[in-house]
């Protein structure tokens, strides 16, 4: 009952409060803004129908054709050649078409149509006398059509002047315009005995009052017209039906003053008294904390929810309840609204208020809030929300990477544009300023925040590519994976460790080229300059005979040199371009490499150098070009037995393989062997680089491109001085 009395009170003092400006601090009805905004379009009508009513051939008097108007009729259609143009191109068509159709009569008539048309026109730009009278014309034209819309409105004062009594005079000519009886005066009749209301009115804005009707643009003619001011009264007479619209929302004014008047007063004094209830009795608090036990057992997250659905629920039904009360008397429905819209408050309410008090002392302990909350039901929904968004933003980030850099572009502009639109649809409600802000957090600020990275990135990308065309390597692009331009970076990097790498290789390649021609210079203008010198000492006539000899046995040795150089880059230059046949046949690897070792048996044993020998004893067999093969093998042991330190031990074995031989070759160099050990592959290079040494320096060239075209791979691998050549060739089958 307590609570009861309590809705009753807080719901009524609201109701009561709410209509307060209008029915408590009105004396009647008639002081309402809805009375009187009739009574001004009363007024109004009056004023445009009666009392400074001009008829349509007043206002035609007043027309006046002004140089603006003839210069807009002139150039209404453009200049005068543009206008004869286009009626030239309207009328070609019909004109031609009727003489196509063998109708001289209809192209004449056109021909003439035109011709007249061209000639109106051509007089309009000749004299302002000739376009005068049409543009009066048109003004009046318009001045009938906004008569014929006023005519339809006229009906409107009829109907007002049946409830309405008005009695208005001149104040220039003194003329009255009344709806009285011919027997009744105004002094007599404007009082409270015949009239339940009546007030002194003034009109005179005609312009407003015209404003005030939905009759479309005004004509400047009724504008320049002189109006005349009224002074006068408006009033509601008594001898008006109860039936009539004013008499009845009067007396319903009444009703509902003495009603919110009578709800004002129980809500307030049933308010204080159920106050000065909850306060004295402690049979409502040991109610309350036995129903404060169970209510704890919900989690902190659904307390607050049901919390706020209790006020949501109460204001809703606040807001029924009011506007219920509003329309009390004028439909039984609004009563059954009333007693259902109270119980839902009453629920509301209570439950509201109840939970309040609860709440209260939880809500001023902040540790009990913060492990409350990790057990409540919303913090797992956000845990889950939160690892679901993500994951979908993870999924729309790749769906979104992976579409081309013009898509991804057209995207973010879309976004920002949509939502750029969706501004205008906070105008329809105030609902969907919510949503929009939501759609500006979501959509819009990311897509911008992602539109700037982006275009920050293309600038680093357009930096660095702009670079790179000018030969400036820098460092790397450091651009973090989660931008959108990641790929590209890297793509930019891998392309500038490429040009880092050609350029590398370019500057390698034109050292090399330049140390082969010193050293074919060098390995050829030796033996040729002995030739040379040689060849003039023979020329003297002192020479004994065995001098005469030797000197032609150097020339001998010279030229054989000469020509093994010669023969040797014939041979690598043939094999560089790939015009060698080889005779391929099986044979056996074992063989081939012992047979290699015994021609050089002699300069061996003459050496100082100790050969370990570690080969299969039973056959390898490959498909190879046994000369070209044995060649290699030659190439190699003339260059261990040349290059390598005295009193060394070399190393040669023969490892096979499931599909392949492996023939390795190790020695100890007497000359110190840089790190490039590729570059001992390039022609007329070699180990000694004072070139003291007798050799062409294409033996490791020639011997790699044979090797080459039979499809094996020869690598040379340097450790300090050691030096080591790995030869691998394909097994074939027995």
């Amino acid at each position: 009952m307590c609570s009861i009395l309590l809705a009753y009170g807080t719901s009524g003092l609201f109701t009561a409060i709410l209509y307060s400006n209008e029915f408590f601090h009105k004396d009647n009805y008639f002081q309402t803004d809805e009375f009187q905004m009739d009574l001004g379009e009363f007024a109004a009508l009056l004023n445009i129908y009666e009392l400074n009513n001009r008829t349509l051939e007043e206002a035609k008097e007043n027309i006046m054709v002004s140089k603006e108007d003839i210069e807009e009729h002139r150039y209404r259609y453009g200049e005068l050649q543009e206008q004869i143009d286009n009626i030239t191109m309207q009328y070609e068509e019909r004109i031609q078409t009727a003489l196509n159709s063998n109708n001289q009569k209809a192209a004449d008539a056109y021909i003439e149509e035109r011709d007249n048309k061209i000639k109106d026109i051509t007089q309009n730009f000749e004299s302002d006398e000739y376009v005068i009278p049409k543009v009066k014309a048109e003004k009046e034209a318009k001045l009938e059509q906004f008569y014929q819309e006023k005519e339809s409105f006229k009906e409107h004062l009829t109907d007002s002047a049946k409830t309405f009594t008005y009695y208005f005079e001149n104040t220039v000519t003194g003329k009255t315009y009344t709806n009285l009886e011919a027997e009744e005066t105004a002094d007599t009749y404007f009082t409270s005995e015949h009239t339940y209301f009546f007030t002194d009115y003034t009109i005179g804005d005609v312009m407003s009052d015209y404003y005030m009707l939905p009759l479309g643009e005004l004509p400047r003619e009724l504008e320049q017209v002189d109006y005349s001011e009224f002074n006068g009264k408006i009033a509601l007479a008594r001898s008006l039906p109860d039936q009539n619209q004013y008499i009845n929302e009067m007396h319903k004014f009444e009703d509902l003053q003495i009603l919110f008047i009578l709800l004002a007063v129980t809500s307030l004094i049933l308010l204080i008294l159920s106050i000065v209830i909850i306060k004295k009795s402690k049979l409502i608090t040991a109610e309350i904390h036995q129903i404060k036990h169970y209510y704890e057992k919900f989690p902190i997250d659904t307390r607050v929810i049901l919390c706020i659905l209790a006020f949501i629920g109460a204001f809703m039904s606040l807001d029924f309840i009011h506007h219920s009360t509003r329309y009390l008397l004028d439909d039984s429905y609004f009563l059954n609204e009333l007693i259902v819209s109270f119980l839902g408050y009453y629920i509301c309410f209570s439950l509201a208020i109840i939970q309040s008090v609860f709440l209260f002392g939880v809500l001023t302990n902040p540790a009990a809030i913060a492990d409350d909350w990790k057990k409540g039901i919303s913090y797992r929904l956000l845990s889950i929300c939160r690892r679901g968004f993500k994951n979908l933003r993870g999924n729309i980030k790749g769906a979104f990477l992976e579409q081309p850099l013009g898509t991804q572009v057209m995207l973010l502009l879309g976004s920002i544009f949509f939502t750029g639109l969706c501004a205008f649809t906070m105008m329809i409600h105030p609902l969907f300023i919510i949503i929009y802000l939501l759609l500006l957090g979501i959509v819009c600020i990311p897509a911008i925040i992602m539109f700037v990275r982006n275009v920050g990135t293309l600038q680093q990308l357009a930096k660095k590519t702009n670079e790179l065309a000018q030969g400036k390597l820098g460092e790397d692009l450091n651009i973090p994976e989660q931008i959108d331009l990641a790929n590209m970076a890297k793509d930019l990097n891998a392309l500038r460790q490429i040009v880092k790498a050609s350029q590398k290789e370019q500057a390698k390649s034109e050292r090399l080229k330049t140390e082969l021609i010193t050293n074919v210079s060098h390995d050829l203008r030796t033996p040729l300059t002995s030739i040379i010198n040689y060849t003039e000492l023979l020329k003297s006539q002192q020479l004994s005979d065995q001098e005469r000899d030797s000197y032609l046995d150097i020339i001998d040795q010279k030229s054989k040199r000469l020509k093994g150089l010669i023969e040797d880059l014939f041979e690598v230059s043939k094999m560089a371009s790939g015009n060698v046949e080889l005779s391929k046949e099986k044979g056996d690897l074992v063989q081939l490499l012992h047979q290699a070792i015994a021609e050089y048996d002699t300069d061996i044993q003459n050496s100082n150098l100790q050969f370990r020998l570690s080969v299969t004893e039973s056959p390898v067999f490959v498909l190879v070009d046994g000369q070209k093969v044995w060649r290699v093998f030659d190439n190699l042991i003339s260059n261990i037995l040349k290059y390598s330190l005295e009193h060394s031990r070399v190393y040669i074995s023969l490892i096979e393989e499931s599909h392949q031989a492996q023939i390795i070759f190790k020695n100890i160099s007497k000359y110190e062997l840089n790190d490039e050990s590729e570059e001992l592959f390039e022609r007329f290079k070699r180990g000694d680089t004072s070139r003291h040494t007798e050799g062409s320096g294409l033996g490791l060239a020639i011997a790699k491109s044979i090797i080459d075209l039979h499809d094996g791979e020869l690598v040379i691998d340097t450790d300090g001085d050691l030096f080591k050549v790995s030869i691998v060739l394909q097994k074939v089958n027995i």
